[in-house]
């Protein structure tokens, strides 16, 4: 959602920074990386139950994720290795950071709602796997309540104001759920009238 909306917005922001990034010799594999290791190191805080330094590491290492993208477009023509490289590393980061909150719910002794982000987790993949899948079959895929981006800032609430986390994470199902549901439906319509065609 927030995807196609801000892209617009935000570009004409970050490109600039990208271009300065990658005059001084920063590389968008270099940001890619760093996001990687800011991201593990929130979810080490947030698996130990220092949920609002979770929320400032998150924070963190989302800036290269959104930075890495504008240096890659000012090095030019973007390579597949590159554009592979970004999309597996947001897989991951996305994978350590929610098992993260599973992990704190185990240590705080409330083991039955680690079953809420290892389902939102799921649901992610899934997602993610859609539009893979409808991209390299031709169809668009993009779009839905809960895309990444919405995701993180939803979690990243949930962080700073700890009392609403459990609630954050039922509404983070709910709306990734009816994500995934809404690209199955977009693609097969998509695929549905190729064939009618």
């Amino acid at each position: 959602m927030f995807d196609g909306y801000w892209r617009d917005r935000v570009e004409p922001i970050v490109d600039p920074i990208g271009a300065g990034l990658h005059r001084v010799g920063v590389t968008a594999n270099t940001l890619t990386i760093l996001g990687v290791v800011g991201a593990s190191a929130a979810a080490v805080a947030i698996g130990s139950g220092r949920l609002r330094i979770g929320f400032v590491l998150v924070l963190i290492a989302a800036l290269p994720d959104l930075l890495d993208g504008a240096v890659a477009k000012a090095a030019g023509p973007t390579s597949k290795r590159g554009a592979f490289f970004d999309s597996t590393a947001d897989r991951v980061t996305d994978t350590i950071v929610t098992s993260s909150v599973a992990w704190y719910f185990i240590s705080d002794e409330r083991g039955l709602l680690a079953m809420v982000p290892v389902a939102i987790m799921g649901l992610s993949w899934l997602i993610s796997y859609q539009r893979a899948k409808a991209e390299s079959l031709g169809f668009d895929a993009k779009g839905g309540l809960m895309e990444r981006a919405e995701r993180l800032l939803l979690l990243a609430f949930g962080l700073a104001f700890p009392s609403t986390l459990v609630a954050v994470m039922w509404i983070m199902l709910v709306l990734t759920a009816i994500t995934a549901i809404q690209r199955f439906a977009k693609i097969w319509a998509q695929a549905t009238s190729e064939l009618a065609a």
